[in-house]
């Protein structure tokens, strides 16, 4: 398994509309750890740890709006080095 890990900060109608839960969902039916935070600026960030390329499938579904509810301006992505191997998805 060839790893990655990155961080994203997806900005938009991305808070208030079930966008951390549905990226949770998205992310454990792809194999992806992790997790998807509100921010106090109104975006979500998001860590997605795990095979290269699910992570980068997570990445493309944040890019492609999320869920129906939500409306996406703008991801922006880049590589992480975490401390430590993430446990599961959490919404936190």
């Amino acid at each position: 398994m060839s790893a990655a890990c990155f961080k994203a900060w997806v900005y938009g109608r991305v808070q208030g509309v079930a966008f951390r839960y549905s990226t949770q969902a998205e992310a454990r039916a792809l194999g992806v750890l992790g997790y998807a935070r509100n921010l106090e600026d109104g975006s979500v960030e998001v860590l997605a740890w795990g095979e290269a390329e699910k992570v980068g499938a997570l990445i493309d579904w944040l890019k492609a709006g999320g869920p129906r509810s939500a409306r996406v301006d703008s991801v922006r992505v880049e590589p992480h080095q975490p401390s430590s191997t993430p446990r599961g998805f959490t919404t936190g």
